[in-house]
């Protein structure tokens, strides 16, 4: 059924709701809509994945599972190979960022098939050990109900965003029982704005998501009770602030330097074979890296870190040295970002909000046994496991709030917020300093598209400098007599004139200025004898068509300029560029942006 089709069903319902349903109240019953269906999508998907993965577990005897397990992550990732080619078209759309580009772009006009594209994907991908989150596949999952939902139901454009973010939130809420966290996901990745109209629909869709997940899905990924921390170890938690935000520059860079590799190669069938293959060989040197890892994260809070080690190839020493689990753990650490760059980039679907989780685990273990095993200060290793988890996940999403609040709530660490504040607002602002872009928008800010903190670059990129091009300012030659651009300045209501050699191609050589030669046009002896060329001044500085337009108004503002010449690549005179012109276009972006 069309959409159109769906409208015409819809006018009567619609029409009555506003006649007796105040705006305001008919955004809060949406909302609760969006929360319950992306709530039962999440409830959905963990299932699948999870009811999966135990019946590929169970038909295979103990002993050989090592084997199955390198083995099923390229059956998952061929799959989904498959579906995305013949179902999807070849275009998945992978990770949050797309949504993103959504959200500041096209008006949060999210994709209808991102409705069950992601759910399907990550199913395939997840179910057979790929080595990625459904974190992100299900915020997707969740954003796309609530646009979609929105165009249906005749949603203004600023209430859309609303929506949709209130869907992502819903997902994040419903998949990890964290009904805050989900709130603080969607305004830290998706919104650049929390007002109290947006703050109760968002918190209200993740309420009713995360009702949704406990009532039909029991069960919490991570448990941990603690009732207190010891203030001696804030010298402690500041280093580990610092290890996680290395680990965090670590993963982004990694991931996006595998990701180019990965683009380097277009044949579909050797990406499935070398990804599967890599993953599973990976798999087999260190089970961790199996699936989203939680399992192992659990066994870590449970203080079981030796059962990091069963299955792999060092099991039979575990018993013969304290260092053995050290080194499976970093290598599973450093390995799990590689692991899931390989499961993405090969043709399965996923994302890094899981892996963050994991490696943070991971980095927070280390740090808290190899304090302990210098004996210098006793310290809980439960404690530095969650608390690497949420420093971690800050550098990568570049989500403080989230990560805080998201811990605190799937742990039921509430006690450990103090820390959770040092370990993560350290890691974020360091990793902040190397990374200025989260794992979420780096490529999209490479492409020129600017979210959230940089609103201003991201309304400014909007706009394209060719079409902001003045092409009415009146070039003359550098051959040109005083006299003749005496004639130009009277043809014309600009005061400002391009110097262009035409023989050159239409290279730019330089700008006259009517305030600058006002002294000689008073000079009749010599209209015939001075040059263009010998009046004509450098330009304070030039434009190219691909500069940024926020860079061209800084510099226009150190220059005190109020017009800069726009030239090619070739030097080639285009047209002139105005700050009043930016100025008034940004104003209109900026309406248009904040309008419904």
């Amino acid at each position: 059924m069309s959409q159109n089709s769906i409208h015409r069903l819809l006018l009567p319902l619609l029409m009555w709701r506003v006649r007796h349903i105040s705006d305001r109240a008919y955004l809060i019953l949406v909302s609760i809509l969006i929360g319950l269906l992306a709530g039962l999508a999440a409830v959905v998907l963990k299932t699948l994945v999870h009811d999966t993965q135990g019946l590929l577990n169970a038909w295979v005897p103990p002993q050989y599972q090592v084997f199955s397990s390198s083995l099923y992550p390229i059956i998952g990732i061929a799959l989904t190979v498959l579906f995305t080619r013949y179902f999807l078209g070849g275009d998945l759309g992978r990770g949050i960022g797309p949504v993103i580009y959504n959200v500041a772009r096209q008006g949060s006009v999210v994709p209808r098939s991102k409705l069950y594209s992601q759910l399907v994907s990550s199913f395939l991908t997840v179910s057979f050990g790929g080595s990625a989150g459904l974190e992100a596949p299900i915020s997707v999952t969740g954003a796309a109900i609530g646009s979609n939902a929105s165009r249906v139901l005749r949603i203004g454009r600023r209430q859309r965003r609303l929506l949709t973010a209130c869907g992502a939130a819903g997902g994040i809420a419903a998949i990890f029982n964290s009904p805050i966290a989900g709130v603080l996901f969607a305004v830290e990745v998706l919104l650049s704005e929390l007002s109290a109209a947006y703050f109760v629909p968002l918190l209200i869709s993740s309420a009713t998501a995360t009702v949704v997940s406990k009532a039909l899905y029991a069960g919490q990924p991570f448990v941990l009770i603690t009732t207190s921390w010891p203030v001696d170890a804030v010298p402690l938690y500041l280093m580990l602030a610092l290890f996680t935000a290395l680990l965090s520059v670590y993963m982004i860079r990694v991931y996006f330097w595998a990701d180019r590799q990965f683009s380097y190669y277009s044949g579909v069938f050797w990406k499935v074979l070398f990804g599967g293959l890599a993953l599973g060989g990976l798999v087999f040197l260190f089970p961790p890296l199996y699936g989203e890892g939680y399992n192992s994260v659990q066994q870590l809070l449970g203080g079981h870190s030796e059962q990091l080690v069963n299955g792999s190839l060092f099991d039979v020493f575990k018993d013969q040295s304290a260092w053995l689990v050290l080194l499976v753990a970093a290598g599973s650490m450093l390995l799990k970002v590689v692991a899931t760059t390989v499961t993405i980039g090969s043709g399965g679907n996923g994302g890094m909000f899981g892996s963050s989780l994991f490696a943070g685990a991971l980095c927070g273990f280390i740090f808290a046994r190899l304090i302990n095993l210098s004996g210098l200060y006793p310290i809980s290793e439960v404690h530095f496991i969650v608390l690497g988890m949420a420093g971690t996940l800050a550098g990568v999403v570049h989500a403080p709030l989230t990560a805080i609040f998201l811990i605190a709530e799937i742990t039921g660490g509430y006690a450990l917020f103090v820390p959770l504040m040092l370990v993560t607002s350290g890691s974020y602002l360091i990793t902040r300093y190397f990374e200025p872009y989260s794992v979420y928008t780096r490529k999209l800010a490479q492409k020129g598209v600017y979210v959230n903190h940089d609103r201003d670059r991201g309304l400014l990129a909007l706009l394209d400098v060719t079409s902001l091009l003045q092409t009415d300012f009146q070039p003359v030659r550098p051959d040109d007599t005083l006299g003749e651009l005496v004639h130009t300045f009277r043809h014309t209501s600009r005061n400002l004139f391009p110097v262009v050699d035409y023989d050159d191609g239409g290279r730019l050589l330089g700008v006259v200025s009517l305030d600058a030669v006002r002294h000689a046009l008073f000079d009749d002896a010599h209209y015939t004898t001075t040059r263009v060329r010998d009046l004509m001044d450098e330009p304070l500085a030039i434009v190219r068509p691909d500069d940024t337009l926020l860079d061209t108004l800084r510099c226009m503002e150190q220059l005190d300029a109020w017009a800069l010449p726009v030239v090619d690549a070739d030097d080639r005179y285009l047209g002139f560029l105005l700050k009043s012109t930016i100025l008034a276009n940004y104003r209109r972006q900026l309406l248009k942006d904040s309008g419904d």
